[in-house]
């Protein structure tokens, strides 16, 4: 080439001998790590191991990065939803993750935020529930053990949420017979003491069933 076209020449890109010679520079890479470090590469897996400087490797990798964010993203939007509409226990919501689409780990960790956040709290739901059951089911510790069992609630949180129920369960057994007796007060003696010892006895007054109901009836 002549020396006018010195500065053309400059700008053309080097060739790359295609039999022996140097070989030719591997394409940059954010993440690059050389033979070494790379197992992958240095026995030779070919594209689908290491990169092969079209950038397949970091397409396939962001493909599977952004897949696995709208994953977590729409799991994390369900449980959300759902905790709008009712309380969770730890454990229902990782069951609600793991439903939609997440895995184990990143299932743990979502949760572990939430409750940093305050939006999962497997006390405050015990201490719902027990109050629920005692004020308005007339339930007793037995039955409200075994519920929030199901709902997935440690055994521990729950035997600290029942230390703080009254220890009466005969004294509730009657409030909860005189509360249902009086819409028996048109029933032969024999039928309303069977439907309300009954009723007591679902609830788990078994051994308190059958005077609640008699003092019950005696007091109509």
């Amino acid at each position: 080439m002549t020396a006018g076209r010195g500065g053309e020449q400059d700008r053309l890109a080097p060739v790359i001998p295609l039999f022996g010679g140097e070989p030719a520079q591997p394409a940059w890479h954010a993440t690059w790590v050389d033979d070494a470090t790379n197992p992958a590469a240095s026995a030779g897996g070919g594209p689908d191991a290491a990169t092969d400087g079209t950038g397949t490797a970091e397409v396939t990798g962001a493909a599977e990065m952004t897949g696995a964010a709208e994953v977590i993203g729409a799991a994390e939007q369900r449980l959300l939803k759902k905790l709008r509409t009712r309380s969770l226990s730890v454990r229902e919501a990782r069951a609600v993750l793991v439903e939609n689409g997440m895995t184990g780990p990143d299932a743990d960790a979502l949760v572990g935020r939430f409750v940093h956040r305050g939006y999962l709290d497997d006390r405050a739901l015990a201490e719902q529930l027990v109050h629920s059951a005692v004020e308005r089911k007339g339930q007793d510790r037995m039955v409200i053990a075994r519920t929030l069992a199901t709902r997935g609630i440690p055994r521990d949180v729950i035997d600290a949420a029942l230390a703080e129920m009254p220890d009466d369960d005969a004294e509730r057994a009657l409030d909860f017979a005189r509360h249902k007796a009086r819409s028996m007060h048109g029933l032969e003696r024999d039928v309303a003491l069977r439907r309300l010892v009954g009723q007591l006895t679902r609830r788990g007054y078994g051994s308190a069933a059958l005077d609640a109901a008699r003092q019950a009836l005696d007091e109509l």
